[in-house]
């Protein structure tokens, strides 16, 4: 039977908008099961707490579980890894930070492109890292410390969190900026290396703001900036270390991502809600706990963020000679 030139072309068109119909309704329908977001760090950081806040905020939204998974190691490689091998249909999130664009660089060897194999989804909280010192030293500002660390070339101690913690990034980037040379002293953990910055062992640290603002208000510390362009509501009184240093930024901010090829449907729904959830008040004063302000992106916007992060971090490795431990 030969169909009609117009009945043909009709049901011709109507085929072809099949699939689009289809991947609409399936982001209306979206979850219909529990969802994964997986966390490349132990229970208890910042990064997972954000996690479990937006969790909680988006299974009230949407209607089902959010399931935090926390799988530590590798510099939170595993846990990329892990979600890049994923489905593609929105049922397995990653929780991303600054490691997610330091690994691309630091590791020479890795299963996966984080900037091909994830995409972004939604930003959420940009953090300060805080330049601490110990008590004892003579320097009381930035400027002192850089006139300090030139005249006495191998005296300042820095200690981190680890080789390529964001912690010891920035301090390679702020030993850029200014010209100076800090003596690199990684530890196993942010704990141990605020608890040895406390003891005088070492000198200073760039350090998150929310592991060590107590160490501050207590006296313990002196803090004498914060890496971010704007100065923290947490911290009204410390001044950025741009106002020394103009154009300096860094620090910590956390969002999310899937594995790449998830439906741009399911991705815009999911930034919708998460941008939605930033903004709620009780959130938004969760992330003031943690020395942290809001940051709601786009998708594309988050992206570029994270492109904008690896290269910045990609050229602090090579100068510095960086390799992970």
């Amino acid at each position: 039977m030969t169909l009609p030139r117009r009945r043909f072309l009709h049901l011709a068109a109507g085929a072809a908008a099949l699939p689009a119909v289809s991947r609409i309704a399936m982001a209306q329908a979206y979850p219909t099961r529990p969802v994964r977001i997986v966390v490349g760090f132990t229970a208890g950081g910042s990064t997972d707490i954000g996690a479990r806040l937006i969790g909680q905020w988006l299974q009230e939204r949407l209607g089902q579980s959010f399931v935090i998974e926390n799988r530590p190691g590798a510099g939170t490689n595993i846990a990329t890894e892990s979600v890049v091998r994923a489905s593609p249909d929105g049922y397995t999130l990653l929780m991303i930070g600054p490691s997610s664009a330091v690994n691309a660089t630091l590791y020479d060897k890795l299963n996966f492109v984080f900037l091909r194999d994830i995409a972004p989804i939604a930003s959420m909280i940009r953090q300060p890292q805080v330049m601490l010192a110990n008590p004892s030293l003579a320097a009381k500002t930035v400027p002192e410390l850089i006139a300090y660390a030139k005249a006495n070339p191998g005296k300042i101690t820095m200690a981190s969190a680890g080789i390529g913690s964001t912690g010891h990034l920035v301090g390679e980037f702020f030993k850029m900026s200014a010209g100076v040379d800090f003596v690199h002293v990684p530890y196993r953990g942010a704990g141990p290396a605020l608890t040895d910055l406390v003891g005088g062992q070492v000198l200073i640290s760039f350090a998150g703001i929310a592991g060590s603002i107590e160490h501050v208000r207590s006296g313990k510390l002196r803090a004498l900036a914060v890496t971010t362009a704007a100065r923290s509501e947490a911290l009204p009184d410390v001044p950025t270390v741009s106002e020394f240093l103009p154009g300096f930024e860094a620090g910590d901010w956390l969002g999310v991502g899937a594995p790449r090829n998830t439906p741009a449907e399911i991705i815009d729904r999911l930034n919708r809600e998460i941008t939605a959830g930033v903004a709620d008040p009780k959130i938004k004063a969760r992330f003031a706990d943690l020395g942290g302000t809001p940051l709601a992106l786009t998708p594309a916007e988050f992206g570029k963020l994270l492109a904008d992060e690896t290269a910045k971090w990609a050229k602090v490795i090579r100068a510095a000679n960086i390799k992970p431990e």
